[in-house]
Parts: C-alpha cells; sequence; structure tokens
C-alpha cells in the first residue's frame, strides 16, 4: 500500500488515466496502439524520457491525474524509481526475442560476404533466458551483452561491432546505437508485447482504483471518529493517521505517512504487535505529554499478518461522555418491587398499618411515612404506589441523605442548558419532571437541607418545577411520598425543618412499627426472609433451618433496633457460617457469631421512640435506660409548649409514665 494513496487531491475521471512514456521507436508503436484503447482508458503517449518524463507525469498528476504509466526497458526502470504512480514495463517474449533474431540472421547473412554472419543481442539489465539451443539451431553465433545505462549500451555496441557482428537486436535505445555506428539495429518490442502492457495497465488501473475507493471510504470514517487511529504495514510504515490521532500529536498526517512510527513516536511502537501477532487492549501510556488509553491489535487479512493498527481514546473525552449521557438520559423511572401484602405480619400493629395504607393509596394526598430505620418504609411507599391509580406509571425514589445541597438540587429540580459551570449542553431532567404522573418517593426527608426545604415546599404547593438556571417554571402532577426516621417535630423545634413543609408533608402520617413492637409476627418474616438469603447464597432452605431455629429461640429476648434490616443481616450471616467446618446450629455458636443477641441493652435510647406508642410486649420492654430528672422534665415541657405527647416522644417515655413524674414533682 502506497502512504501518498491516503490522499486524494482529485475526484477521479470516468476513464482510467494511462500515461505511456517512450521515444524513438516504441513511441510510435504506442502511438498507433493507444487508440484502439480509446474505450477503456484515456491514454496520453510522452515523446520523452528519464527527467523530463518524470517532471511531466507530475504535471499530469495534477491536472488530471495519472492512474498507471506504461514505459519499457532503462526508461521504465527509472520511472519506477522516480514515481510514486504505478509503472507497468513492456515485457519481452521468448516469442519476441525469437522472432527478432531469426529476422537478425537473414538480414546478417546477406550482409555477410561469404559464411555464417553473427547476431548481436543486447539486452536492458541481465542476458536473456539461455539461448544457447536455439542459437546452435539455426546457426546465429549469438553474441549476448547487457546495459545499465546509455552509455553502457553504446560500450556493448562498440564492443559488438569490433567482433565482426553486422545486426544487434535490443530495445530502442540499443537499436538507434545500432544504427548511429552503421549497424544494422532491429527493435526487439513486438505491437503484441506493448498492446499486452497496455491490457496490463488497464487492469493495474481498474484494481487500483477499487482500492482507492475502499480507501478513501475508510479515510472518510476515520476522519470522523473520535478515537485516534493509527495503522502500519509489516515494516511498521504509516500508511494512516487520521486527523484525530494528528491532532493529539500536534502533528499533520503527512509528517508522518510512510515513515516508521516507533521511530517518530517511541511510545507508539507497534514493533511488539507485528512481532507477535497479539493484541494488547485499553493500556494507559503517556505520549507527548497527553494520557492515552490505548489498544493495539494485529491486522491479518485472509489468514496472513499485513500490518498492525493502534487506536487510542481520550479519557477526558470518555469522562465527559459518560457525564453527558448521565446528565442527558431521563432517570430510568423503576416500578414498584413490592406490593402492600409483602409487609408480612398479623399482628395488631401490622394490620392497622396495611389497612391505613390502601386507605393513602386511595388518596392523592401526600404521605409521610415515620418509623426507625430498617422496618420497611420504601416498602410501604412502593406498595402503596402499586395499590393507587398512578400504578402504571413511574415509581422514582430519591435518597435526601445521599447528596450534597448542589446536588441533590439539580437531582430534583434539573437544570437549564448553561446554568452553571459544567452544565452539560441541553441540561438535564430532574426527579420531578421524571416522575410526572406517577410518585416520588422522598426517603430520609429530615435530612434535606433548609434552602432546599423551601424549594420543596414550593413545588408541594404549586404542583410546578423550576429547575436551575431556568425563567418559566414546568407544571408537574406528582404524588409525594416522604420517610424519615427522625421526629420531625422535634426537628421543627430545633431549627432543622420547617414547620410549614413539616404540616404540607403530614397530612396522611403513617407510623411504620419497629419489630420489636410486632414480635408475633416474627417467625413469619424470618422464615421469608430465611428463604430469600438461601436463595441468594445458593442453600438449602431445609439444610439451614435449624440454624433459623436457633434464632428464633433468642429472638424474643433481643430488642432489634436495626428492625428488619437487622434480622435479615444476622440470618445472612449464619447461613454463611453454616457452610463452615465445626459450626452446630446451637446457642453457643449463635452467641458467637451474633453476640448482640445477648447484650443486656440490646437497642439504644433513641430507638425506643416510640416503645410506648406502639404496646411494646414485656419480653421486649424489659429494656432499661435512666429516667428523666426533674430539670429535663421542665426543659421538655417549656421547649414543647406544655405538649406532653410530643415532651413524652422526646424523652422516650410513655405518656403513662410522664403522667406519674408529674404527678409525684407536684406532690399529688
Amino acid at each position: 500500500m502506497r502512504h501518498d494513496a491516503l490522499v486524494s487531491p482529485r475526484p477521479p475521471s470516468a476513464l482510467p488515466q494511462i500515461v505511456a512514456v517512450g521515444f524513438r521507436r516504441i513511441h510510435a508503436l504506442l502511438q498507433a496502439l493507444a487508440p484502439t484503447f480509446s474505450d477503456k482508458a484515456r491514454v496520453t503517449v510522452l515523446d520523452v524520457g528519464f527527467e523530463q518524463a518524470v517532471a511531466r507525469i507530475r504535471q499530469l498528476q495534477a491536472q488530471q491525474g495519472v492512474d498507471v504509466v506504461v514505459a519499457a526497458g532503462s526508461n521504465g526502470a527509472y520511472l519506477r524509481q522516480h514515481l510514486d504512480t504505478p509503472v507497468v514495463l513492456v515485457k519481452v517474449g521468448g516469442f519476441d526475442v525469437m522472432q527478432a533474431l531469426a529476422q537478425a540472421k537473414r538480414l546478417a547473412d546477406r550482409q555477410a560476404d561469404h559464411g555464417a554472419a553473427a547476431v548481436g543481442l543486447v539486452t536492458y539489465e541481465g542476458m536473456a533466458p539461455d539461448l544457447s539451443p536455439f542459437g546452435e539451431l539455426f546457426g546465429l553465433g549469438l553474441q549476448q551483452r547487457s546495459y545499465r545505462t546509455e552509455d553502457e549500451a553504446v560500450q556493448c555496441v562498440r564492443e559488438l561491432r569490433e567482433q565482426g557482428v553486422q545486426v544487434v537486436v535490443g530495445p530502442g535505445t540499443v537499436a538507434d546505437v545500432a544504427d548511429a555506428q552503421g549497424l544494422i539495429g532491429l527493435f526487439l518490442y513486438s505491437p503484441d508485447a506493448v498492446r499486452e502492457a497496455l491490457d496490463d495497465a488497464v487492469e493495474v488501473a481498474r484494481a487500483a482504483r477499487i482500492e482507492l475507493a475502499k480507501r478513501e471510504r475508510l479515510n472518510a470514517i476515520l476522519s470522523h471518529l473520535s478515537d485516534g487511529v493509527v495503522a502500519v504495514d509489516l515494516q511498521e510504515r504509516v500508511q494512516t493517521l487520521n486527523p484525530t490521532m494528528a491532532r493529539w500529536l500536534g502533528i499533520t498526517p503527512e509528517q508522518w505517512l510512510g515513515q516508521r512510527l516507533g521511530e517518530v513516536c517511541p511510545p507508539l511502537s507497534l514493533q511488539d504487535t507485528l512481532r507477535l501477532g497479539t493484541e494488547s487492549l485499553e493500556t494507559i501510556e503517556r505520549v507527548h505529554g497527553k494520557t492515552l488509553i490505548l489498544s493495539r491489535m494485529p491486522i491479518v487479512e485472509q489468514g496472513v499478518l499485513t500490518g498492525a493498527v493502534i487506536s487510542g481514546q481520550d479519557p477526558i473525552s470518555i469522562q465527559r461522555v459518560d457525564r453527558h449521557i448521565r446528565t442527558r438520559t431521563k432517570p430510568q423511572a423503576s416500578g414498584p418491587r413490592y406490593t402492600l401484602q409483602q409487609f408480612m405480619g398479623d399482628s395488631a400493629p401490622a394490620v392497622a398499618l396495611r389497612a391505613l395504607a390502601e386507605a393513602a393509596a386511595r388518596s392523592q394526598a401526600t404521605v409521610l411515612l415515620v418509623g426507625e430505620s430498617g422496618t420497611g418504609k420504601e416498602l410501604i411507599a412502593q406498595g402503596i404506589h402499586a395499590a393507587s391509580d398512578r400504578r402504571e406509571l413511574p415509581f422514582v425514589a430519591v435518597n435526601c441523605a445521599a447528596f450534597t445541597e448542589t446536588l441533590l438540587e439539580s437531582e430534583l429540580f434539573g437544570y437549564e442548558d448553561g446554568a452553571f459551570t459544567g452544565a452539560r449542553k441541553g441540561g438535564k431532567v430532574g426527579l420531578f419532571e421524571a416522575a410526572h404522573r406517577g410518585t416520588l418517593f422522598l426517603d430520609e426527608i429530615g435530612e434535606m437541607p433548609l434552602a432546599l426545604q423551601s424549594r420543596l415546599l414550593r413545588v408541594l404547593q404549586e404542583r410546578e418545577v423550576l429547575r436551575v438556571g431556568a425563567t418559566e417554571p414546568t407544571p408537574v402532577n406528582v404524588r409525594v411520598v416522604a420517610a424519615t426516621h427522625r421526629d420531625l417535630m422535634a426537628c421543627v423545634q430545633a431549627g432543622t425543618f420547617r414547620q410549614d413543609l413539616y404540616y404540607r408533608l403530614n397530612i396522611l402520617r403513617l407510623e411504620v412499627p419497629p419489630l420489636r413492637a410486632r414480635l408475633d409476627d416474627l417467625p413469619r418474616v424470618a422464615e421469608a426472609l430465611h428463604a430469600r438469603v438461601s436463595a441468594r447464597l445458593g442453600l438449602s432452605v431445609v439444610a439451614t433451618r435449624p440454624w433459623l431455629q436457633v434464632l428464633l429461640a433468642q429472638a424474643p429476648h433481643h430488642g432489634w433496633p436495626g428492625n428488619v434490616r437487622e434480622l435479615e443481616n444476622i440470618i445472612e450471616r449464619l447461613l454463611v457460617a453454616s457452610v463452615l467446618p465445626g459450626q452446630l446450629p446451637d446457642a453457643g455458636t449463635l452467641k458467637r457469631l451474633a453476640p448482640e443477641l445477648f447484650d443486656a441493652v440490646p437497642m439504644p435510647v433513641a430507638s425506643a421512640l416510640r416503645t410506648g406508642q406502639q404496646g411494646q410486649p414485656a419480653a421486649a420492654a424489659a429494656v432499661t435506660r435512666p429516667q428523666p430528672s426533674e430539670g429535663e422534665l421542665l426543659k421538655a415541657l417549656q421547649a414543647h409548649g406544655g405538649d406532653r405527647q410530643a415532651v413524652a416522644r422526646h424523652l422516650g417515655i410513655s405518656r403513662t409514665t410522664l403522667w406519674r413524674r408529674l404527678k409525684s414533682m407536684s406532690g399529688g
């Protein structure tokens, strides 16, 4: 493959452009045969040679393009050395040689005064094939010589004349020299040889045009790639270098074309790829001060290694595309995975919660789910959505504690094109817009920054979203379900949560009971979790059931501060250990693997927030905690404006206990 074929300065004409070069005798043959190829190619015949021919062909290349050059002898060899355009040589066949020698013999005999006359044969670059049998058969007395330059041709003819040769056969240059020295010069090339060379030139031009079309199409594709590409041949000479790679390297493609890649840029060397024939993918390397992700691959055509290619990617561009995808792609609104029936349990708190959630599903009002971590608040949220008339529409969830204030703002409300430095072109759809006509679940709403609480309040009031950087709001129809493990009223008192937002959220309030408040449901919940974890770990439910039984024996004595999530974690811990040798499903092993189940104080004070409200069973109510002092009671009463229910909740005691403490303080 010639590297100059990578650049096509002009569109090719309809017919192949062939330049036939020759002077004197071969020029006449070319002129006579050129018109017979008018339907196949446009043949231009030049009556010049060597340097003049090179200059004229380059001029024609720039003007009209040249596909193939046809020439003979030393002229053809010279053109091959000085042109990148394919050169087809006029070749002399054995029949042409014998025919010319036979004619030469007849002429020589006529010139001889008596006896047989010798015949001379002068060829370019090497003797003709062994003609001894032919010469002996016809008594030619054949004398052979060969030449490389015109001066050598003159010397060869002079030697033959000195040896008495009267007729010399050879190319046009030799024949002319022989005539000039008083001998008979016979032209070696026949019309058939010239015609065959022109036919070959047409075929070469056709194949070259097909190859050029393929290459131009490939180059057009490569020029539009964001990846940088360099292709080399078996000698590691650069054949293709696309604009992207050239731009990264600070060069023009023409600077490297035809040069060895390992010499002009050692970090990009493909020598190992060519030597081993193996690929090397996605290596990170520094090239000319730029970090690139490079992949090297051999080029194999029809089972034969013909070269290699290296492609590079800019890590910054990859990161930009990744951000672009995440920015422009509409957030996936997943359908609900859970229904209300999956909140298992036949206890009074569980039955009451499902009934209240089903009633909430029939309403369009905002729902506030209150409960400790791990109780299943998101399950209830998805269940409400699945039971509502929005069930076929998006359910979008976001954890308000998982983002910084700036990120949470863009996630919830989206932003316009160019809203801030680094904003992606086209802007971003916020989660409120993504959840349009569906349900938006705001988990950990108590962690939302105050600045965003005011924006959320406006969305809930006006039912429209103003993207960051936008001037016109976008109407949205979204049902909001919020969840928190915090006492939002206490947060309001502390100034960390807006009171107006609290009342906007606290329309349909559902308290998700902790696991210790419904211990009667624990066996059923544990059975379901055991089956799910066993399937995930690929274990037999029957084989691991003894571990579940030993856990259930201890479960009523634990306060379960982590609730259902804690129960699932401990079940998975036990099932993972069950496959280890020496582990027995007994109380001793259980205490070693899950010591928290045997702690004297199984749950912190903060997790007992609703103990008095949920009717905790006696087994779980045996959690000891310090009683508030009179000062703490008075301070809490003042902070909550005398609201005894809020005071009891704040102090983690029941209203009955609070009433007894206040009665004892008043002396009554």
